[in-house]
């Protein structure tokens, strides 16, 4: 049955068809809720009769809903209109990749480019556990702005990953090939099992064909096209293209190797290596000199040919001292470990690399360990260190035989600054203060440290220690340069807030203080910067990349600009530059989460709401509704419990936290992080049923921090800066929606992250160093301590008789405090649960109390890029 336009399917008006294909038809039709258009493959009722199609079609759904990815087709909703089940996706304009190859092969760079474009969108989905296995120009997409999009998951197989507690389900039968010839792997020819590296090898094929304009085993029969992929090399695409290089080709000719061992074993490394042939080396032009007239008569005045000399001297000596610094480029990618661990590189001695290893979250390491890898690669080698758990390492001395580490609790870490022997030995204190970041000076005669928006330097042991430099907010990171003359560090805009990385530099006797890269970004994110040994870059990173910034020098160059040194498919943090400045070592980040919830029958955690992937987890209060936000990409959420009705509510660039639902269940609160001085932290709400976020508060200039409802929903409990002090806007704050009056909590001067209890009798909240648990008597208006460690992330049970955080440095466990006699017990031992999100690992309760975690099913490794300068 075709569809009519003006037919509705919900909020879905048909507007005209766009296609069919042996999966069914395709439409253009109107969102009439969010008035947006969008595209609607509708499944015929009589091929949905048949089982098998129909599973395929689900599994489309479910595989292309699973994703989210910028080169992956958006999924929005799938639902069923008399007896047809129909998928709503994005609206896509522009021509499949096959009429793009149909008119005239590409040439290399556009290949390249769409080529790295479909790596990154199957490692966005081979992280989930999802193998494509139908990869081929008609399921993939060229928009008219140039951008890949992957269709199609119709052929979809979900793969267990290791870190899965079950087998998936999968729609394949043994023995049976499922794809389309001529792009199919020689695994799935032979009907044998498959995995991620089938798409790899379909990639190979359409990489070819994008080169050559051709099939790479294009035969007179599926029979013979089989024959070929199982038996046959690829043609030579060098010899029948002259310009592709033989880098490109090496590329293909992995991709389409007829063993999967001997392929390139992820999309990531893929695209890594189409990265390497983009990134050509920046050229930059050798001084002009125009051809002058020459003669060779003897009545030429001798002055002209003076003046000629002068002015080529002169153009030279000018050019020399206003030509830009050569930019390096880094190529070569190779992954040194292979654990996918939490980690974090601190420092090396030149044939080994020294890790801080996380344990029990990717995003905020909880408990550190000292580990030891060879810069060849290979397993780390933990270091036993006669200290105890409650440490963070923060830098190497000098010669590689002392590790520095910060000794205490709180978020983040203060307490005494210790040096332990790599090789072993009894840790000696330094010095009698609290810190929080420390550095050794390359000569090994200083150290600096910091404590919250305070620098210090001392001498290399702690001794005669001084503030150098103070600032607003708090300081993050420090390094010192390679003459040890200068430090720079990074300092958020304001204290309390997150993202806000600025970078700045002092001298070593505190003068000379000022901003790094000002108006370079809005927000900047600048963070983790180091020194080559040569002292020429300075290497730190910002929008999940690698950058450079070049030593100023020459008196007319002026500032140097930030060059962005990779543009990798995953996040890279952590750079450190060899001691023999040939290599850069980066910490490689993809991000995934499963939604775990903690069974006390089993102590373990297990899938909840079907291991999607979401932090901020929030009930309505009759527990039939869910809202959370989805992880990494952030966006608002809500469905029913069962998973039915799912909405999305917000869109990017708005990225929400802790959303909350109204007690009477018709709007849902939450915040945004503060993203510059000029941004505050601002407070939204928004209707369940979806529209336009509302600011709560948007004539008021402070911040607006972790808001909640009080039980009844008349009032709005909120903090602001969480920076300790007497400023009043640093204070807890109640807004009355009635009235839209706001009044302090007496006494709440620094405190941070309120929650109102069910009952209506107290308020809780964290002191500014996440050290205690305070407790509010609404009633007696006197606050109380209740429990004391390094705690994060408070819930109240549901019947108001306890508080539920998490000890992350102290007992590692999900805890739970019972108001009434100030009891403490573990609920849940989190120690060995690698959980993640964007801001730490977020705890949330299910309307029974068992804990919500989001698991880590990313991954966290080292690699070294070699370094070229010009």
């Amino acid at each position: 049955m075709t569809l009519a336009p003006g037919t509705k399917l919900g909020q879905y008006e048909i507007v005209s068809p766009l296609g069919a294909g042996s999966m069914g038809e395709v439409y253009r039709a109107r969102d009439t809720r969010l008035d947006r258009e969008v595209a609607i493959k509708v499944l015929p009722k009589l091929v949905s009769e048949d089982p098998d199609r129909l599973l395929r079609f689900e599994y489309e759904a479910k595989a292309a809903a699973s994703l989210s990815h910028p080169n992956i087709l958006a999924v929005y909703q799938m639902g069923t209109y008399l007896g047809m089940p129909y998928l709503v996706s994005e609206l896509l304009e522009g021509r499949t990749l096959t009429e793009t190859i149909r008119r005239s092969p590409l040439p290399p760079r556009k290949a390249i480019d769409y080529g790295i474009q479909i790596a990154r969108g199957l490692a966005a989905a081979h992280e989930k556990g999802i193998v494509h296995r139908d990869l081929k120009p008609d399921n993939l997409f060229l928009t008219k702005d140039g951008r890949i999009k992957i269709l199609d998951f119709g052929l979809a197989k979900l793969i267990p990953l290791k870190e899965s507690p079950a087998i998936a389900p999968t729609i394949t039968l043994p023995g049976i090939a499922l794809g389309t010839i001529g792009y199919m792997s020689p695994e799935q020819v032979r009907g044998l099992a498959v995995d991620h590296r089938t798409d790899i090898f379909a990639f190979g094929a359409i990489l070819c064909e994008m080169l050559m304009g051709k099939r790479a085993f294009e035969r007179p029969t599926s029979a013979d096209t089989m024959s070929a992929i199982l038996n046959e090399e690829p043609p030579s695409i060098s010899q029948m293209t002259p310009e592709i290089t033989s880098g490109l080709e090496r590329v293909v000719r992995r991709c389409l190797e007829k063993h999967p061992e001997q392929r390139f074993q992820s999309a990531s490394d893929l695209a890594f290596a189409l990265e390497a042939l983009a990134e050509a080396p920046a050229g930059y032009p050798s001084a002009a000199h125009p051809a002058l007239p020459v003669t060779s008569r003897q009545t030429r005045p001798l002055f002209l040919l003076f003046a000629v000399a002068t002015v080529l001297i002169i153009g030279s000596l000018f050019y020399w001292l206003t030509r830009p610094t050569p930019v390096p480029t880094l190529g070569n990618y190779v992954q040194l470990t292979h654990d996918g661990a939490p980690k974090t590189l601190i420092g090396t001695d030149g044939a080994r690399l020294y890790l801080g290893m996380g344990v029990g979250s990717s995003a905020s390491f909880t408990v550190h360990q000292v580990a030891e890898l060879s810069i060849a690669g290979g397993a780390p080698r933990k270091i036993p260190l006669a200290t105890s758990a409650e440490m963070t390492p923060v830098d190497m001395s000098p010669d590689g035989s002392e590790v520095l580490i910060v000794e205490g609790q709180g978020a983040p870490p203060r307490g005494a600054l210790r040096s332990i022997p790599i090789l072993g030995g009894s840790p000696r204190r330094l010095g009698d203060f609290t810190a929080e970041i420390a550095a050794w000076s390359p000569d090994g005669k200083r150290l600096a440290y910091t404590n919250l928006g305070d620098l210090f330097v001392a001498d290399h042991d702690g001794n005669h220690s001084r503030k150098l430099v103070s600032v607003g907010g708090d300081i993050k990171n420090v390094t010192w340069s390679p003459d040890s003359k200068d430090l720079r560090f990074d300092s958020s805009e304001t204290a309390g807030t997150v993202g806000q990385q600025l970078e700045w530099e002092v001298a070593g006797d505190g003068t000379r203080l000022r901003r790094l890269m000002e108006g370079w970004h809005n927000p900047p994110d600048e963070c983790c910067g180091k020194w080559t040994t040569d002292g020429k870059f300075y290497i730190f990173q910002s929008q999940a990349q690698i950058w450079a910034l070049p030593k100023s020098s020459g008196w007319f160059k002026g500032d140097p600009k930030p060059v962005r040194l990779t543009a990798s498919p995953m996040t890279l943090s952590s750079p450190l530059p060899s001691r023999d400045g040939k290599k850069l070592f980066v910490v490689g980040r993809t991000y995934r989460g499963d939604l775990t919830r903690y069974d006390a029958r089993s102590g373990k955690f297990v899938p909840f709401l079907a291991g999607i992937s979401a932090e901020y987890i929030a009930f309505s209060k009759d527990a039939q509704w869910v809202a959370y936000v989805s992880y990494p990409e952030g966006a608002l959420w809500r469905s029913k419990t069962d998973g039915s009705e799912r909405l999305q509510l917000t869109y990017p660039p708005l990225s929400p936290v802790l959303p909350r639902w109204s007690p009477d269940g018709k709007q849902i609160l939450f915040f945004e992080f503060a993203l510059s001085k000029e941004k505050p932290a601002r407070i939204y709400t928004i209707s369940a049923d979806g529209g336009t976020p509302r600011e709560l508060l948007p004539n008021d200039p402070s911040q607006q921090l972790d808001p909640n409802w009080s039980p009844d929903g008349s009032k709005v409990v909120f903090a602001g800066e969480s920076n300790a002090g007497s400023n009043p806007s640093s204070a807890i704050h109640i807004l009355d929606l009635a009235t839209g009056k706001i009044s302090d909590l007496p006494g709440s001067q620094g405190f941070y992250s309120p929650r109102w209890s069910p009952d209506d009798r107290y308020i809780c909240a964290f002191s500014s160093d996440s050290k205690s648990l305070l407790l509010y008597n609404i009633q007696a208006q006197k606050w109380t301590q209740l429990a004391t460690g390094s705690l994060s992330w408070l819930n109240w049970s549901h019947d108001g008789q306890y508080v539920y955080v998490l000890d992350y440095r102290g007992q590692n466990a999900v805890v739970r405090i019972h108001v009434a006699d100030r009891r403490s017990e573990v609920v849940a031992d989190v120690k060995d649960l690698p959980s993640t999100g964007r801001y730490g690992a977020a705890l949330a309760l299910t309307p029974d109390d068992d804990p919500l975690l989001l698991h880590d099913a990313g991954s966290q490794d080292v690699y070294s890029v070699d370094w070229q300068s010009q």
